[in-house]
């Protein structure tokens, strides 16, 4: 396919492949071409958002295909091999000879990828850290062993050495790390604190989205304690700061926890859902400053692990970031206790 940005037009489905797997039928429809189109490239393809049928895009790669339609699939432009060192400032809280920690802002992508291919936490790590990051952890992601999402702000940690990399990467893995999250959602959980337990995968409704799911998925556990209480007017709750420790890392999971025990976070673009502010009596600060908010409140606040190299027990704590830290001092000025 020599113009990425162009979508392959496939002809249409004909009557003896009705029923089949759509990466299948795809896989097979596209087999001798100028690319090497697997079945698992394919899959992720269509995951991603790249394939469409008659103007809708397809993310379920076991749809069963019809007779007569017609499929359009757009291959992504091509990331770069190696990401090159850009010069981006960088919040360093720790650094040694072995690793670096940073307190990444909101807004921030952690590694290239399609639509992000640079100005990411792994360009600016490159110029900040030269040719000790190269290779570390993959071409794409070098000395990364964990990520927060784009609009998530907080603390990261990253190796600088090959030895350091393999030793994070099994505290990962093992989950003897600490990490915890502050995070700002809707309502009061009940109770005030406790554990959510429920294995996270891909959504079967949307393939995009992360659910808590009954077959497949990866087991999940967050601990949560609410940290603050935020009444309106008349003492109806509006939203709570609820400090959320994981013992697992999965895709999503505080975001997916809290959303399933009906407390979404404050501006959640994917699992939170409009909310009508003419319910509490709150004042125009804090209506404003509700709807102004356009990312997921949530912070990576704490993280602690053994040095990889020393074994020195690290804790490192980031303050709320100035928007968090601004949304909440205005929602504080409302009635913080109920009548």
């Amino acid at each position: 396919m020599p113009d990425p940005s162009s979508p392959q037009i496939l002809p249409p489905v004909p009557p003896e492949a009705a029923g089949e797997r759509l990466d299948r039928y795809l896989a097979s429809a596209l087999a001798g071409g100028t690319e090497d189109f697997s079945r698992s490239r394919l899959k992720n393809l269509i995951l991603d958002g790249h394939v469409r049928e008659g103007g809708a895009t397809i993310t379920d790669p076991s749809r069963k295909i019809k007779p007569g339609e017609i499929y359009a699939v757009t291959q992504p432009a091509v990331v770069a091999a190696e990401p090159q060192a850009q010069d981006i400032p960088l919040n360093i809280v720790y650094e040694d000879d072995q690793l670096i920690v940073v307190d990444k802002p909101a807004g921030l992508v952690v590694h290239p990828a399609p639509g992000n291919p640079e100005r990411t936490l792994v360009n600016a790590l490159l110029h900040h850290c030269g040719d000790s990051l190269s290779g570390i952890g993959g071409v794409k992601r070098p000395g990364i062993v964990h990520r927060i999402d784009k609009d998530t702000s907080g603390l990261v940690v990253a190796a600088k050495t090959d030895r350091a990399h393999h030793a994070l990467a099994a505290l990962f893995a093992t989950h003897d790390i600490e990490r915890s999250y502050d995070a700002l959602v809707w309502g009061h959980p009940n109770p005030l604190q406790g554990t959510i337990e429920g294995a996270i995968g891909r959504d079967p409704k949307d393939r995009k989205r992360m659910a808590i799911v009954t077959r497949g998925g990866k087991p999940a556990v967050t601990h949560y304690a609410t940290s603050r209480m935020i009444f309106d007017g008349k003492g109806q709750p509006v939203c709570a700061l609820v400090r959320c420790t994981l013992e697992t890392g999965r895709t999503h999971q505080i975001r997916v926890h809290m959303t399933a025990k009906g407390n979404a976070l404050i501006g959640d673009p994917v699992y939170g859902r409009a909310r009508s502010l003419q319910r509490f009596q709150l004042g125009e600060p804090a209506r404003a400053a509700l709807a102004g908010f356009k990312r997921q409140a949530l912070h990576a606040a704490t993280l602690g692990f053994r040095h990889p190299v020393s074994g020195k027990p690290l804790r490192f704590e980031s303050p709320l970031p100035e928007d968090f830290a601004a949304l909440l001092k205005v929602l504080s000025s409302q009635r913080n206790t109920p009548r």
